[in-house]
């Protein structure tokens, strides 16, 4: 009787534990810092007239053109971007603030930062480790062993391995953004995956979202959709191949599924959808965006 009770007991203990493990996870939010628009201060430029249809922006500093493509019986969207310095292209927090769990709809947060355009970013909250480099300040170096995709202020792109250089080596060379995700789509103009290679091992299709750069200046943001009887979704061979076709020499693959939206002047563009089921965005912590 005693061993029966010792073994309820028991049992409980672990299912508390794990009911707390999987809230501090994924629901208890932490708030570790309010992001600052002094954290990382450049000239501002005026936008002289603005031109602005459905799909498309032009000012004096910005140019996008959004497009649909229909590639692997998916459905892609294709955001070209033209713009005068690499401090148009930015990423923001959800709630403007750092911490666990602090999430929001990419849709919410561009708003709030009065984005033109935006993607999720690379959803930094559910990681424990990987560095978190936003507009030039530093919020998290511990190393995941990741390979990252490093935006240096001067507009150069890197892709590193956080194992071979730390946070403050990548801020002295003059690191600007850092997205943690991956993997690495495309490096030095050639394909970096290979036809098994899969986040998470989930050798699929999925929706997808990947961030590129085709020269100084000259960039594409993508998001497919996936896993609907309209849009099957790419893997990550087929989102390289797809990146290289539009003249990619970097390519990033950010978090996708439920998370890959694609926001331009005030709407949602493509078909966010976590499971199929129902067309709906999935909150997140980080978006990539081009404003002011």
């Amino acid at each position: 009787m005693h061993k029966s009770k010792f073994l309820i007991l028991y049992s409980l203990i672990l299912i508390a534990f794990t009911i707390y493990v999987l809230l501090d996870t994924f629901v208890l939010t932490s708030s570790y810092e309010v992001a600052s628009s002094n954290d990382y201060s450049y000239e501002q430029k005026e936008t002289g007239d603005i031109t602005s249809t459905d799909n498309s922006y032009e000012d004096d500093n910005i140019k996008i053109n959004i497009k649909e493509y229909r590639e692997n019986d998916t459905n892609v969207y294709v955001a070209d971007v033209y713009i005068e310095d690499i401090n148009y292209l930015k990423t923001a927090f959800a709630s403007n603030t750092y911490g666990k769990n602090v999430t929001d709809k990419t849709s919410n947060i561009a708003e709030d930062v009065n984005a033109i355009l935006a993607i999720n970013g690379d959803y930094y909250g559910v990681q424990e480790k990987g560095y978190v480099l936003k507009n030039g300040k530093m919020y998290r170096n511990s190393s995941s062993g990741k390979d990252d995709l490093v935006i240096y202020e001067n507009g150069m792109w890197e892709i590193i391995n956080e194992d071979d250089i730390s946070l403050e080596e990548l801020l002295n060379k003059g690191a600007y953004n850092i997205l943690s995700f991956g993997p690495s789509l495309i490096k030095n103009s050639t394909i970096s995956v290979t036809a098994s290679d899969e986040v998470a091992k989930s050798m699929r299709s999925n929706p997808r979202t990947a961030v590129g750069k085709i020269s100084t200046n000259h960039y594409v943001f993508v998001v497919s959709d996936g896993r609907t009887s309209e849009s099957a979704g790419l893997t990550l061979y087929e989102l390289a191949n797809f990146m290289k076709s539009l003249g990619c020499t970097y390519a990033y693959n950010l978090d996708g599924g439920g998370s890959s939206t694609m926001y331009f002047n005030g709407n949602v563009v493509n078909n966010p959808t976590t499971n199929g089921n129902r067309i709906n965005e999935r909150s997140v912590s980080d978006i990539v965006y081009i404003g002011y």
